[in-house]
């Protein structure tokens, strides 16, 4: 896998390379976020959730341009706290060490094309309606969220992501949540 993500995302002079990873809700993007992050040495995983955090649910594109984004490109370390962490009173920063050797931005929307100019490469993780369903019910269940805030959460979602398309510009197509046998710390299951 890593093979294929060095050649989507190139070797840019500088700085490193920044992967997005986008897909629906639930559908498996922290997973495979993570599982890359553990078999590529130095990466560095940002979420876009810590970016929307009491923001907005779709709109932080500025923040995370200027907040993580351009310093990246620039090849500057990155200890960013967005203005609503400040005003609520959250600890810590959103950090790109600077010997991070790949960026990947995962979450829904992190692929969208305002964005496209500083991306290097995009994946987008495909998973089947029902089994993003299940998880989003378990997530309600657990009390990850509220039903009022999971229906407001989709309600903006599914248009957005019928927009962008982002499938279609992904430098590859991965199962979010693959029926094919694999071994799922080394291995994905590549749908295109």
């Amino acid at each position: 896998m890593c093979t294929r993500v060095r050649r989507a995302v190139g070797e840019p002079a500088g700085r490193p390379p920044v992967l997005a990873v986008d897909g629906p809700g639930s559908g498996g993007k922290s997973t495979f976020a993570r599982r890359l992050a553990d078999l590529w040495t130095g990466a560095t995983v940002v979420h876009t959730d810590d970016i929307a955090w009491r923001h907005a649910v779709l709109d932080w594109t500025a923040l995370l341009t200027e907040g993580v984004l351009a310093p990246v490109r620039a090849g500057q370390p990155v200890a960013y706290r967005p203005p609503q962490w400040d005003a609520a009173g959250r600890p810590g920063a959103i950090e790109v060490p600077a010997e991070s050797t790949l960026v990947i931005v995962e979450g829904v929307g992190a692929g969208r094309r305002e964005l496209a100019p500083l991306l290097d490469a995009v994946v987008w993780v495909e998973s089947p309606r029902e089994d993003v369903d299940r998880r989003d019910a378990e997530r309600v269940a657990a009390g990850e969220t509220t039903p009022a805030d999971y229906a407001a959460w989709k309600a903006e979602e599914d248009p957005f992501l019928a927009a962008e398309r982002t499938w279609e510009r992904a430098a590859f197509v991965i199962a979010g949540w693959p029926a094919l046998p694999h071994d799922p710390r080394a291995e994905f299951v590549i749908c295109s």
